[in-house]
């Protein structure tokens, strides 16, 4: 099977940046969907198991605006840096995908695509129990309906499978559009 390039990925999640209004009622967050590697690989953390929130989940690095940030992007380069050491340049944002809701904490989160060469060593804080560095095109190939009896309320549901870590919530809808635009260009 060929593998996907990291040319052909820019040119598929490469998009216009949508100027998003900052609502004072809303939570909003953002996060940085890194790819990175001649054999394409997704960068993703497992949240530490002491956090309040999203404890254990598996997620992309990113986190909640503040009020010092610029915008949306501004938060998730702050909080990659913040989270796994990782300072992406703005120019090395490709793209930006739909905002996705999260269930539980009533976030809007907005997904940046970071697409790079290599990455440099990371070193995790105190928000992140590890680092996952995930093959991306099997990877989209695991994503199936969430048939959880509990979601089925819910119509965008989806779980990813890496190793022994489950991918569901804003995260697996994150992938699943990354999935429908591979799709589309005949990538997955």
């Amino acid at each position: 099977m060929d593998i996907v390039q990291l040319k052909e990925i820019k040119k598929t999640l490469k998009s216009n940046f949508q100027n998003i209004e900052l609502k004072p009622d809303i939570k909003y967050a953002s996060v940085l969907v890194v790819i990175y590697n001649s054999n394409p690989l997704v960068l993703m953390t497992k949240k530490a198991s002491h956090l309040n929130i999203h404890a254990g989940e598996i997620a992309f690095p990113g986190g909640k605006w503040e009020t010092g940030d610029i915008d949306l992007l501004d938060t998730a380069l702050r909080e990659t840096r913040e989270e796994i050491d990782l300072d992406v340049k703005r120019d090395d944002v490709v793209g930006q995908l739909k905002s996705v809701n999260t269930l539980n904490s009533g976030f809007v989160i907005t997904p940046y695509v970071a697409v790079l060469e290599n990455l440099p060593p990371l070193n995790d804080n105190h928000e992140v129990e590890s680092i996952l560095r995930i093959p991306l095109t099997p990877f989209l190939k695991t994503l199936s309906p969430d048939l959880d009896p509990h979601h089925q309320s819910i119509k965008e549901m989806y779980t990813l499978k890496f190793e022994d870590h489950i991918v569901w919530g804003a995260s697996a809808r994150i992938l699943k559009q990354i999935h429908d635009l591979f799709s589309k260009n005949n990538l997955v």
